[in-house]
């Protein structure tokens, strides 16, 4: 059916770094004129926000819900890595994602994962090879090659990690990166091979050094990880290599802003507007060769309204010339989708996560490894501690803020690995999570055993989620897809992960997201000491202890 029809206010030429008053006409989803006009209302009108590194699996909701929540701040695509449903559900997992991201108006643009497993130092639910690389990068719904973690593989040119560049050189897509604190020439050498961005970047100075051999740098402020005061001077300086991204966010943030809130704090800092919003809306679109278009004349009908260009509230939000999202509502139905899944783990006890002094690893002076979490950051730091010991056993210092951390196998039977972790701050009880990257085994971290097991055993029992359990009660949520996500409605899963949330930070701890946090403490390619199911790991030697 031919559908026409017309909307005025203060159009945005992002590249002609002009506003004026203008009538937009769109038929058929299509913006078939953009009209000069003497008057239009105060609103302005310009292209809509794209993600341009997330991982949808972090939200805790299936892509349709994603969008839902998303559109609301004028967020209209995503460029999505599904590398975390991948370790888990290998290419069955990335169809999921792809197959239900196609039953709502939303632009997601998925990528070919390239790191699965990302180690071998973890046991991870599937493997893609490079030959299910190929094939899945010859498919239209695949838009580029998914952040190539594994940089030494990139450096010593491992054969099996170059085929996947290959594939995607040859099929005429970008390949991301992956490479925190790689600078000079391992840092050129790398790019060389033919990856286009990194979105780790934690100090101007690696962002600049990665600039000077011609990646782009995606500026990111997720849940856990957010860069954005280290880097944003970037968007004035280097205004064509920059792009906005969350990586990683959690349903209650992203209930409350995506996108648009980095475009505010941006202007705020009295960065150029004009070059704010061609990082949020048309960088990622040339990049990765994008069909939502510009918002110009012949384009599809992509575009939002904000009521300023200071604060970037969303008033209307368009895809395909489809109103989707008004006034603080989302018009984007609530779909029914079945799960998918891979779990199989038995409850554990207490006495199988007990630890020796024996059996950790000490230096010399006989002090132990302990991982140091940074809040705001995937990057943890190793620090020599006393271990303390009770009854011969390791056990918590909450005096120290040195908790026990578990790392157990979900994917078949195997004995819990242990580490001990400082600055969660708990005081009591444990939080455990089957959201633990890359491999999404089940990670735990509490102040005594019998509130660790608990916490790790409801997880269980629900083939996935996230738990609570502090000295009185336990909650749980939920994620019987994959182990990562709810296919409930976005808003029930936001309250409920909110409330959860707010129980995690009332065990003590003064970190802005511990579940987040928790989460990557398990990520082998982020330095210097993690967890994994297979034992403590040493990120600047890449081995385990």
């Amino acid at each position: 059916m031919e559908t026409t029809n017309t909307l005025q206010g203060q159009y945005v030429d992002i590249i002609g770094k002009k506003i004026f008053p203008a009538e937009l006409t769109i038929h058929n989803g299509i913006i078939e004129k953009i009209n000069p006009i003497e008057n239009a209302p105060d609103h302005f009108i310009l292209p809509g926000f794209i993600d341009s590194h997330v991982h949808i699996e972090s939200s805790m909701l299936i892509p349709s819900s994603f969008a839902q929540l998303a559109v609301v701040h004028g967020t209209i695509g995503t460029i999505s890595d599904p590398h975390e449903i991948a370790n888990v559900c290998g290419v069955d997992g990335v169809h999921y994602m792809i197959d239900n991201g196609k039953k709502v108006p939303f632009h997601f643009f998925f990528g070919a994962p390239s790191c699965v497993p990302a180690t071998f130092f973890e046991t991870a639910g599937a493997a893609i090879h490079s030959d299910q690389v190929t094939k899945l990068l010859a498919n239209k719904d695949i838009y580029y090659l998914s952040e190539m973690m594994n940089f030494p593989g990139v450096l010593f040119k491992d054969e099996e990690v170059m085929r996947k560049i290959k594939a995607a050189h040859q099929a005429g897509k970008p390949v991301d990166g992956h490479a925190p604190g790689l600078m000079g020439e391992q840092a050129k050498q790398y790019i060389q091979a033919g990856i286009s961005t990194d979105h780790e970047c934690f100090t101007i100075e690696e962002a600049v050094d990665k600039l000077s051999f011609g990646m782009k740098i995606l500026i990111r402020e997720g849940s856990a990880a957010k860069n954005f005061e280290a880097l944003y001077e970037l968007l004035d300086d280097h205004p064509t290599m920059i792009m906005l991204c969350s990586d990683d966010k959690h349903p209650d943030s992203l209930l409350e802003g995506h996108i648009n809130t980095l475009c505010a704090r941006a202007v705020a800092k009295r960065i150029n507007v004009f070059n704010v919003l061609r990082a949020a809306c048309i960088n990622p679109v040339l990049h990765y060769k994008l069909p939502t278009g510009q918002a110009k004349q012949g384009d599809p009908a992509n575009f939002i309204i904000v009521e300023d260009l200071t604060n970037f509230k969303v008033k209307q939000t368009y895809i395909n010339g489809a109103l989707v999202a008004e006034e603080g509502k989302s018009l984007i139905p609530f779909i029914q989708e079945a799960s998918i899944n891979q779990f199989d783990a038995a409850p554990i006890t207490e006495s199988s996560i007990q630890v020796t002094i024996k059996e950790y690893p000490s230096n010399e002076a006989g002090l132990v490894p302990v991982i140091e979490a940074i809040d705001g950051q995937l990057i943890t730091n190793c620090k020599w501690m006393q271990a303390t010991i009770h009854q011969n056993l390791m056990v918590s210092n909450t005096q120290q803020d040195v908790l026990k951390m578990v790392v157990y196998n979900r994917y078949f039977n195997a004995p819990p690995k242990m580490a001990f972790i400082k600055n969660f701050g708990f005081k009591q009880g444990a939080i455990a999570s089957t959201v633990a990257h890359d491999s999404h085994n089940i990670i735990a971290v509490g102040v005594d055993d019998a509130s660790i097991v608990k916490a790790i055993n409801i997880v269980i029992q629900e083939k996935g989620g996230i738990s609570c359990v502090n000295t009185s009660s336990q909650k749980v949520l939920g994620l019987p897809v994959a182990g990562l996500m709810s296919a409930k409605d976005p808003y029930m899963v936001a309250q409920a992960y909110t409330e959860i949330n707010q129980m995690a930070k009332g065990l003590g701890s003064p970190l802005g997201s511990p579940f987040m946090t928790l989460s990557f403490m398990a990520l082998l390619v982020i330095p210097h000491l993690k967890l994994s199911d297979k034992g403590l790991f040493d990120g600047d030697g890449f081995k385990l202890f």
